[in-house]
């Protein structure tokens, strides 16, 4: 789908592509490509590269083209990993601005509609990287906010009973701070680059430098946090799992002792030799007496000891 954009207090809907600031690609078709590709003549490298889901964030110029690739939380629909991240591909030249996406994402929407409710003029292509680079990060933490929710939802299903699911569903949402840390640290490393860029540092609004910064300073932080508390939590319920495992394997060795009495008793009369009680009508009942009490002493030394 494209999508274009134009300023006017704020990135509203263009008509056409002239009067179009930004042109917004999402999950483009064939006939889509054919336009980026031979109308607006990107080089097909940098739309390869945007389409290769591990391609991480960095900076590249070629024929007086500038792509910059940046990566954006995206809450998909796979219960395995219900956060991921998605490379945004930023293609420019002169006055001709493209981003590309493959995958759809809550992130435009909410840009345009900020855009909007601030009535923010873009100045120029750098200018709009940086707010789409602080718009990711804004995103990111609140899909971690989400994150944290899933995360006490699954620490509640741990405290009332210890099952594969639920730790699961923790390494989870592990495998997705993973996937947002590596981003976030990519993310960083290209604004740092952005920042010290020597043809536009000097054009840079220096409060959206700063706050830029900020924020994915602060999703960086948030981010390791989280993962910091998950693994502890995951140690936390694998020591706790060890424990109970500890506790039942002595309950059933005490058990298996406290069976073995009665039978250790009843092998000794049972042997084919004489003893006092093979003439006793009453012998069958003697031993079994004997072995009750046996047993009994058993279970409260094991009572005692807390092995039982």
């Amino acid at each position: 789908m494209v999508t274009y954009y134009k300023n006017q207090s704020g990135l509203t809907h263009a008509q056409n592509r002239e009067e179009a600031n930004w042109i917004s690609v999402v999950c483009p078709t064939a006939k889509e490509k054919d336009f980026l590709l031979n109308d607006l003549k990107i080089p097909e490298a940098f739309y390869n590269d945007i389409e290769d889901i591990d391609e991480r964030p960095r900076i590249e110029t070629e024929d007086g083209w500038h792509i910059i690739i940046i990566r954006i939380p995206y809450k998909s629909n796979d219960v395995r990993l219900p956060y991921t991240t998605v490379p945004l591909g930023l293609v420019f030249k002169d006055d001709v601005f493209v981003s590309i996406s493959f995958a759809e994402t809550e992130l435009t929407n909410d840009f345009i509609a900020f855009t909007q409710r601030k009535q923010i003029e873009v100045q120029g292509h750098f200018d709009l990287v940086l707010r789409l680079l602080l718009s990711s990060s804004i995103w990111f933490q609140k899909y971690l906010k989400q994150i944290n929710q899933l995360i006490k939802l699954a620490e509640n299903n741990l405290e009332k009973s210890i099952r594969n699911e639920d730790l699961q569903a923790l390494l989870q949402i592990e495998k997705c701070l993973v996937f947002f840390i590596t981003s976030l640290k990519g993310n960083e490393m290209l604004f740092y680059r952005l920042r010290n860029l020597k043809t536009q540092k000097e054009l840079y609004d220096a409060d959206l430098v700063e706050d830029v910064e900020i924020e994915l300073r602060q999703a960086q932080d948030t981010t390791n946090i989280y993962s910091d508390i998950l693994t502890g939590t995951m140690d936390a319920y694998a020591s706790v799992i060890s424990n109970n495992l500890n506790v039942i394997m002595k309950r059933l060795t005490s058990i298996s002792i406290i069976l073995m009495i009665p039978t250790l008793v009843a092998s000794f009369y049972g042997m084919n030799v004489p003893n006092s009680l093979q003439e006793n009508h009453n012998g069958f009942y003697i031993i079994a007496l004997v072995s009750f009490i046996i047993s009994a002493a058993g279970v409260i030394m094991f009572k005692k000891k807390n092995l039982f």
